[in-house]
């Protein structure tokens, strides 16, 4: 350690810029955020010997990831090779550039390649610092019979055990709003079929002795995101990175040619002047909860986000006022959520696409392939409501999908949902039509032409059915297609479904090296972005499990090397004494 780094406590002599005010602390890097794209900058930085700070707007860490699947699309990862499967960088790229449209330097053809050649590299040191990564060995890319596409690219982490985290861990998102259960990425499509196929039976009894295997060890299991979340702030803490909580970034200094050299962090009803000598990396979120914005660049009058409260966007303004280049502001991870009692807001995924089921806009007539991927979903729902009512779209299921499947978002709640109105029950297809307020005609009607297209096991309108990825959420017991039932026996049900999201997915635009670039393509030296701050390589789409958490770990990573590589800010012009601020 430096005599500029010395102890986290007491008094330091450092210098400053010519002409530069007082710093409250001197870093090599503050990283900004605590999701997986500022964690994993956190923690490629410190392996890399650099003094690192982190610091969160909220009272809780762990951001959108610690609530999300935990999944990470990971093409030609490690994990693959081990147990032979085929795959490779040339061929990603392949199916990369066929799936993803040119919106332009976002993800340009650099980008992705920068993505693909780093995953190794993320997926190998993580691994060695404690991560438990597991391959979702099942899980198809969402455009499997695209060329390149293929199964099982995408990783997620065993369920981790946060008594490791001691009382930190209580200050937490996944703590607060995140599933206390060892959940697993491919838990999730078998036990929404637990009580109709054997593999779902299966399924459902491994997760069961999982659990409570878990409570019988002492152990605290969390899987999905939580696991994620927590596994990488286990090695911040091992690697005793300070980590300030309700700690917004409220400016940042540049010096005379442009380059960031600090930041304003307010701590405590204190405004604290950060000197970075690296640099600042931001990994602070998306402006998912910005209802203005929301309103601004889609067109919503109210929002349905599956996103934690604190993703306003407040870093993303800041470097755009400081001119920092945005794209994609347009777009966002959609996918299709229910709004039950109170407001609760629950991302759709099985049960849109089992079997017995099918989703209408307001003339009662489909407009879409109900099993596909999720943001073609909320795309299409956009879409479609131009022109006539998809928001909200009603998703329709007879009893046999309500017997066999698990709806998880009403599996506990029914009779509030009915009470309040949120779901529609009729004895017949005429009768739950004049509830949900569509032409009953039309609604039959479609039925009537549904049905046909299960009888055949072809979707002769929209192709339900014709792919892995469909099928993944399908009932391998429905003959002849896993995803196509006909809505035949009462009662026949309905939910209402918005267009709902992950999070955002446009903010600033960033090159190769997550640097933050200007308008006219230039680099703001000293300043790195990724995950959801920044506009996405993965362009409009989505291609598969884990798309919005890889780049945003792994662009973090790149971040953090780039910025380690970077000469330190000359310091002269000494200033005497330097009381630091706590890290606790």
């Amino acid at each position: 350690m430096t005599q500029e780094q010395s102890t986290r406590t007491g008094t330091t002599k450092d210098t400053t810029p010519p002409g530069s005010e007082e710093w409250d602390r001197i870093v090599d890097v503050l990283v900004v955020g605590t999701g997986a794209a500022a964690l994993t900058a956190a923690v490629t930085a410190a392996e890399e010997g650099l003094d690192v700070l982190v610091v969160e707007s909220t009272d809780v860490w762990g951001g959108t990831t610690s609530i999300s699947g935990g999944g990470l699309w990971m093409p030609n990862n490690p994990l693959m090779g081990r147990v032979g499967v085929p795959d490779s960088t040339e061929k990603a790229l392949t199916y990369m550039e066929t799936v993803i449209d040119d919106v332009g330097p976002v993800s340009s053809r650099e980008r992705k390649l920068a993505f693909l050649n780093a995953v190794p590299d993320v997926v190998t040191l993580l691994g060695t610092l404690g991560v438990q990564w597991m391959r979702s060995k099942d899980y198809p890319d969402y455009y499997p019979d695209k060329p390149g596409g293929m199964i099982g690219r995408s990783l997620e982490v065993r369920p981790f055990d946060t008594k490791l985290l001691g009382s930190w861990f209580k200050q937490s998102r996944a703590a607060k709003s995140g599933i206390p259960v060892p959940l697993m990425t491919d838990d999730v499509w078998e036990l929404s079929r637990a009580w109709s196929t054997p593999g779902g039976f299966i399924r459902g009894a491994r997760f069961v002795f999982r659990t409570l295997g878990g409570l019988a060890r002492g152990k605290r299991l969390y899987g999905l995101g939580g696991a994620l979340s927590c596994s990488l702030m286990h090695i911040v803490r091992q690697q005793q990175t300070p980590v300030w909580l309700s700690s917004p970034l409220t400016d940042l200094i540049q010096d005379d040619d442009g380059a960031v050299v600090g930041a304003v962090v307010t701590r405590r009803g204190r405004s604290i002047r950060i000197r970075t000598r690296k640099g600042v990396m931001l990994g602070a979120g998306g402006f998912a909860r910005n209802a203005q914005w929301r309103k601004k660049y889609h067109g919503l009058e109210q929002e349905y986000s599956s996103a934690p409260e604190g993703d306003r966007g407040d870093v993303i303004d800041l470097v755009a006022q400081r001119g920092g280049a945005l794209a994609l502001m347009d777009d966002a991870w959609w996918g299709p959520s229910t709004v039950g009692p109170g407001g609760g807001v629950a991302f759709s995924l099985a049960e849109r696409s089992m079997p017995h089921s099918l989703v209408v806009d307001a003339s009662g007539h489909r407009y879409l392939n109900e099993s596909e991927s999720y943001v073609d979903f909320g795309h299409h729902m956009l879409e479609r409501n131009e022109t006539v009512t998809a928001n909200p779209s009603w998703l329709v299921m007879e009893a046999r999908h309500r017997r066999r499947y698990l709806f998880s978002a009403i599996m506990v709640g029914k009779k509030k949902w009915a009470a309040e109105g949120l779901l529609l029950e009729a004895g017949t297809v005429e009768e739950l039509a004049e509830k949900m307020g569509v032409p009953a005609a039309g609604l039959a009607a479609t039925v009537q032409r549904f049905n046909g297209f299960a009888r055949t096991g072809v979707d002769e309108d929209f192709g339900r059915g014709n792919t892995a990825y469909d099928n993944y959420y399908g009932d391998p017991g429905v003959k002849p297609n896993p995803n196509l039932g006909a809505l035949e026996k009462g009662p026949f049900t309905a939910v209402r479904l918005y267009p709902g999201d992950l999070g955002t997915k446009g903010g600033l635009v960033t090159d190769p090296d997550a640097r933050v670039l200007r308008e006219d393509g230039s680099v703001i030296q000293g300043l790195y972005a990724a995950g959801n701050t920044t506009a996405s390589v993965m362009g409009r789409t989505y291609p598969g499990a884990g798309a919005t958490i890889a780049p945003a770990a792994v662009f973090g990573y790149l971040a953090a090397r780039h910025a380690a590589g970077r000469k330190s800010e000359p310091v002269a012009d000494e200033r005497g004494e330097l009381q630091e601020v706590s890290s606790q």
